[in-house]
């Protein structure tokens, strides 16, 4: 049964549950805004060397003082409002769901596994930090609305844009092309001073625009733009020789594998039997569920969906628990949901979220958790109903509590078990179960020995890590320095892109590793490269999917479009699915 939009029961509550938040935003609003005048980025105090030295004291005191009146003015309103918003939360389900109706059909299918047996699913996660604007502030972050409405238009210019296949005539010529040097004109979403300059389609016809930014000097080539689309035929033909400027495309059955990406070679590493990757200057086209973390501010959220739902036709959002819970209670009081929002180009078939009952300090102010979420793929060639399980989470954050974040794990097992065994049935197909989000621990700091150690990394596969507290040599940390988010060398995706893939930049810009208490820090081991903290992760388990599926990484991706709008690196990962014809013969 499809899942209802609403999180309430019936309209009267929706409407009394609005009106309650209508009392109350005002004051809220007033009070961020009271604080954020008080909290500069460093971006801000850059630009405001060039005014005059008693301008920015005069704004402080004057806004302060206007904003402070007009929060004690709503004031007795919001009490109202919260006496009457707070009670309802006993009815809400914790995620609002929006449906957007597809064009046609064929748009939230994937035919893969119904025409030939096999499909490729792409994921991404990404921490945005979309706090309320003077939260966000205090992670060198500002301008929240600006930064969703930014951060949905990137996302779609990656995931959108067409496939390039440039077919080349002469082998010798033929070199992996990254996304930084494709020949689609890139928008640089640099800083929140390029936030308001918001990022734009190209203008007129793609083909026209290749011919002025790309050629190939002594060979024989043509390019090749592909739509959107994940549909594959089936083809008896060998295939061409190709090279896709992108990476990510869903042509792995016709081109075979794929050469090493351009920041693999640029390190002088090879693969050797590790998962192809890349450091990519946008995110990967044709993604399928996108999971996003620190989505906290209710009109961010919005933002974002708007943005998001012409490509995502289904979207969780909202997530979490608020006010007293459990209801009637007062052990634990959200202030916040979890922040969790996930995109999915594919239907929502079931969807549960649970909140970590130990959180401890200022993280017991959110409603952190896991979200797991049952998606419908398709039918396969016996038609028969092909699903995913996509599971994501944010973990407690601070450093030093790692007996928490272990529980917290064990709760993720148990809830994702929990709810595979009460929605899996019989007579459907199971081809990927992948586990996301911000984890708040890294695989190489000796301070997150407990939690590299846990026995979730038994059952989920990490395709970036070696072993407990082992990187693979060609991983990326994805937790920036904040003070640095815009430096000249990181303040646009292609630069960010070139720093993360030299390994001096990356001492300057990623956050080292956490040293155990009392322990001087050792880091990297003799002959290991210098790699940072890693703490937003994509898992996926074999042993729960179909027994007939078997599974391939196709790519792992470290993603820089973001760069200046959060101080995290998003992660994409493409896995193949391939169905033996066993399953069809039966």
């Amino acid at each position: 049964m499809a899942l209802q939009e609403s999180p309430f029961p019936n309209a009267f509550v929706e409407c009394l549950h609005a009106v309650g938040w209508a009392f109350i935003q005002p004051c809220f609003w007033f009070l961020d805004r009271l604080i954020a005048l008080c909290k500069s980025t460093t971006l801000e105090q850059a630009q405001r060397v060039e005014e005059e030295c008693y301008l920015h004291p005069l704004k402080v005191v004057f806004g302060f003082l206007l904003f402070f009146i007009l929060f004690l003015v709503s004031a007795p309103f919001a009490f109202l409002g919260f006496l009457l918003w707070a009670p309802l939360q006993a009815f809400r389900r914790p995620f609002c769901y929006h449906k957007e109706i597809p064009s046609t059909p064929e748009r939230e299918i994937h035919k893969g596994f119904e025409l030939v047996g096999k499909a490729s699913f792409g994921f991404a996660t990404a921490n945005l930090c979309l706090l309320p604007d003077s939260l966000a502030r205090f992670n060198n972050l500002g301008h929240t609305q600006q930064r969703a409405t930014a951060i949905g238009q990137h996302i779609v210019q990656g995931v959108c844009r067409p496939h390039i296949r440039i077919f080349v005539d002469s082998p010798s010529s033929c070199g992996t092309l990254s996304p930084s040097n494709s020949i689609f004109p890139i928008v640089n979403p640099s800083t929140y001073g390029a936030v308001d300059r918001q990022s734009q389609p190209p203008a007129g016809n793609h083909g026209d625009s290749t011919e002025g930014h790309f050629s190939t000097p002594k060979t024989n080539s043509h390019v090749v733009c592909e739509p959107c689309d994940d549909t594959e035929e089936p083809s008896t033909e060998p295939p061409s020789p190709l090279c896709n400027s992108n990476q990510n495309s869903n042509q792995q059955g016709r081109a075979g594998h794929r050469s090493a990406p351009r920041a693999l070679l640029s390190q002088g590493l090879r693969q050797q039997g590790n998962a192809p990757w890349e450091v990519s200057s946008l995110f990967p086209a044709n993604m399928d569920i996108l999971c996003l973390e620190e989505v906290f501010d209710k009109r961010a959220a919005q933002k974002l969906m708007k943005a998001l739902k012409p490509v995502f036709g289904h979207i969780l959002y909202d997530v979490g628990v608020y006010a007293c819970q459990p209801p009637c209670s007062c052990s634990h009081f959200k202030f916040f949901n979890s922040g969790l929002f996930v995109a999915s180009r594919f239907p929502v078939l079931e969807a549960e979220y649970n909140w970590f009952p130990n959180s401890l300090g200022e993280d017991a102010l959110a409603a952190k958790g896991v979200l797991c979420t049952k998606v419908l793929i398709g039918k396969n060639q016996k038609q028969k109903r092909v699903v995913g399980y996509f599971n994501c989470t944010h973990l407690h954050a601070p450093e030093g509590e790692g007996e928490v974040r272990c529980e917290q794990l064990n709760m993720v097992m148990k809830w994702i078990g929990d709810f595979q065994a009460a929605n899996r049935l019989p007579d459907e197909e199971v081809a990927f179960d992948v586990l996301c989000g911000d984890f708040n621990f890294d695989n190489c700091s000796p301070d997150d020995t407990l939690e590299q150690n846990h026995c979730l990394f038994e059952e989920y596969r990490d395709p970036c890590r070696a072993g407990p507290g082992k990187e693979k040599p060609w991983v990326i940390g994805t937790l920036l320095e904040q003070p640095t988010l815009y430096e000249d060398e990181v303040n646009t995706p292609e630069r960010l892109q070139r720093a993360l893939e030299r390994e001096e930049l990356r001492k300057q810009y990623i956050c080292p590793p956490v040293p155990a208490a009392g322990c001087p820090l050792v880091y990297p081991e003799a002959d290991q490269p210098w790699i940072g903290r890693r703490i937003d992760y994509i898992l996926y388990r074999e042993n729960s999917i179909s027994k007939h599926c078997r599974t391939e990484i196709e790519e792992v991706t470290f993603i820089t479009q973001l760069a200046g709008l959060t101080d995290h690196i998003p992660v994409g990962l493409r896995l193949n699915v391939t169905m033996d014809s066993e399953s069809v013969a039966e």
